[in-house]
C-alpha cells in the first residue's frame, strides 16, 4: 500500500508575477475545510534558492510531509532538489501550477491537486540526474536541454514573456543561433543544434517531443545534429502539430562539451564550460509525489 502524508507545506514566492500567493492560500483554505486535522503551513520564499532551503529543512524533520511548490517548473525544481539533498527523505513533492511554464503539471497531473492531497497516497517518480564535471549532482523533474532550448529561454527572459513577445524572441534567437560541438563516448565529434533529454513527453506548452513517461525508468534522447534552419523549423512545427513520435531512450548518456554553451534544467538556465564532461542518468523512482 502506498504511503500517506501527515502534513502539508506550501512554498510560494510572494513577489511572483503570477498568482502563487493567491493560489497557495486558496489551497490551504480548501484543505482546511475538509481536513481540519491535517496541518497545513504556508512558507513564502525570501531569496533565490530559498525554496530549496525550505524543502531541505522540511525533508530533514520528522514525519512524512508533503512539500507543495506553488510555482512554475523552475520553482518546483528547487523543491525537488531540496528533498533530494536529504538521503532517504520521507518527504513527498507536488506542484501547484502558478507560473508561466507548467509543463510538468500539465503532463503528469491526473486530478485537481486538493483531491490528490485529500487522497494522500503517494507514488514514485523518476528524476534526471545531471553531473557537469566535478560539480555536485543536480536533479531535473522534466528535462535537460543543450543548444537551442536554453538559448531560446535566455532570449525570452531578456525580451519578456507573453505570447507575442515569446514568439518574437524565439525567432530572433533561432535565426542567430550557431551549432556547438559535442564529443561522444565513441570518440566521434558532432556539430549539434539541439540536444534534449526528456523525462516527460511535452515541453514549451505545445511541443510533443516523445512518448515517454516519468516513471518508466528511462529518458528520451532527442538529438538534432546541425542542419539547415528550414529543417530545424520544420521539426519544431512537427513537434507542435503532431509530435515527434517515438525517440531513442537511455538510462545513462555521456558526452564532452567542447564549446561553452548554456544548459536549461526544468526551465532554469546555467552555463557549461568548454571541455566539460557531462553525464545524465536516470534516477529511477527516487522521488515520492502526489499527482
Amino acid at each position: 500500500m502506498a504511503e500517506t502524508v501527515d502534513s502539508v507545506l506550501i512554498v510560494f514566492n510572494p513577489g511572483s508575477t503570477g498568482d502563487a500567493d493567491t493560489l497557495a492560500r486558496r489551497l490551504r483554505g480548501e484543505l482546511a475545510a475538509v481536513r481540519p486535522e491535517l496541518p497545513v503551513e504556508l512558507r513564502p520564499t525570501e531569496y533565490a534558492g530559498h525554496a530549496r532551503d525550505i524543502a531541505r529543512e522540511a525533508a530533514s524533520g520528522p514525519g512524512r510531509p508533503l512539500i507543495v511548490s506553488a510555482s512554475g517548473d523552475g520553482g518546483y525544481n528547487e523543491v525537488v532538489n531540496g528533498i533530494m539533498d536529504v538521503p532517504d527523505a520521507e518527504a513527498a513533492a507536488a506542484v501547484l501550477p502558478a507560473g508561466n511554464a507548467n509543463d510538468h503539471d500539465r503532463v503528469t497531473s491526473r486530478r485537481p491537486l486538493h483531491d490528490a492531497i485529500l487522497d494522500g497516497r503517494t507514488e514514485q517518480m523518476d528524476l534526471l540526474a545531471l553531473t557537469l564535471g566535478d560539480a555536485p549532482v543536480r536533479y531535473a523533474h522534466s528535462y535537460i536541454g543543450f543548444g537551442l532550448t536554453p538559448v531560446v529561454a535566455l532570449q525570452i527572459e531578456e525580451g519578456g514573456k507573453g505570447t507575442v513577445r515569446e514568439i518574437v524572441s524565439t525567432f530572433r534567437s533561432f535565426w542567430a543561433f550557431t551549432p556547438f560541438r559535442l564529443r561522444f563516448t565513441d570518440g566521434n565529434v558532432r556539430r549539434v543544434d539541439n540536444l534534449l533529454l526528456a523525462n516527460i513527453s511535452e515541453m514549451a506548452k505545445v511541443a510533443e517531443v516523445s512518448e515517454g513517461r516519468p516513471d518508466d525508468g528511462r529518458f528520451e534522447v532527442i538529438l538534432m545534429e546541425h542542419r539547415p534552419k528550414w529543417r530545424v523549423l520544420f521539426t519544431a512545427v512537427r513537434a507542435a502539430v503532431r509530435g515527434l513520435g517515438p525517440q531513442p531512450t537511455a538510462e545513462d548518456f555521456r558526452f564532452t562539451a567542447l564549446d561553452p554553451m548554456p544548459v536549461q534544467i526544468d526551465g532554469e538556465v546555467d552555463d557549461v564550460g568548454a571541455d566539460t564532461a557531462v553525464q545524465v542518468r536516470i534516477a529511477a523512482g527516487v522521488l515520492s509525489v502526489i499527482r
